[in-house]
């Protein structure tokens, strides 16, 4: 369960500034020779709100040395999210972490932020303005946060795509446009109470990710 999230704005000039959102702190005893000892672990999330960001834990004493530690941590395991008209992901994602799974979809503008707990925190340290985002299974927050982070390491842009196929960028997301279009037209259909026969079959999941148009395009070759 989500304990707290807090937010604040750090910087060292106006080249470098932060959002770090405090996910959790828990109490942790561990049993030494003599009796035991009361330390507080803490999960941090930092971003700069340009499409980079990290986590990280940390163990002391006192609270606010647990947390300066998770957030130094945090600062140098930042990754590079490419970010759809710096607003949203360029594609869906999903990834497995233990019992939990994520899944993250790109959204139309207007949407906002439709996710809660650990993501929401990730998303907005991020700078994401507009994603929809479901965990299943295990609520743990650290394996959902590391899954929320390997998802969105798997987000591809159209320009490396197209640099990966030799294709141009516009291909690659005439492509990508398709797809969310079929998508979001048999989504209205099924909604609508349209017969089967009327909504196109649509490939799922992996199918509809960047990462799968490398074996469409080169079967097109």
């Amino acid at each position: 369960m989500l304990k707290n999230v807090t937010e604040r704005k750090t910087g060292r000039g106006e080249a470098q500034r932060f959002v770090e959102k405090l996910i959790s702190v828990r109490r942790v005893t561990k049993v030494v020779k003599g009796g035991k000892t009361l330390r507080f672990s803490a999960l941090v999330v930092v971003g700069d709100g340009k499409g980079q960001v990290g986590y990280g834990t940390g163990k002391a004493r006192e609270v606010p040395e647990a947390v300066h530690k998770a957030v130094e941590r945090a600062k140098r395991s930042m990754i590079k999210v490419y970010l759809r008209e710096g607003r949203t992901i360029h594609h869906d994602t999903s990834f497995a972490k233990g019992a939990g799974h994520v899944f993250i979809r790109s959204a139309v503008p207007g949407t906002g932020v439709i996710a809660g707990g650990p993501m929401r925190a990730v998303f907005e340290a991020i700078g994401i303005q507009d994603v929809v985002a479901k965990s299943v299974g295990s609520a743990n927050n650290h394996n959902v946060v590391r899954a929320t982070f390997k998802a969105l390491e798997s987000v591809a842009s159209p320009r490396a795509v197209a640099a990966r196929l030799g294709r141009s960028v516009s291909d690659i997301i005439a492509r990508r446009d398709a797809i969310v279009g079929k998508k979001r037209k048999a989504a209205k259909h099924e909604v609508e109470g349209s017969d089967d026969d009327a909504v196109e079959s649509i490939e799922t999941e992996e199918a509809e990710k960047f990462l799968q148009l490398d074996a469409e395009m080169s079967s097109d070759s």
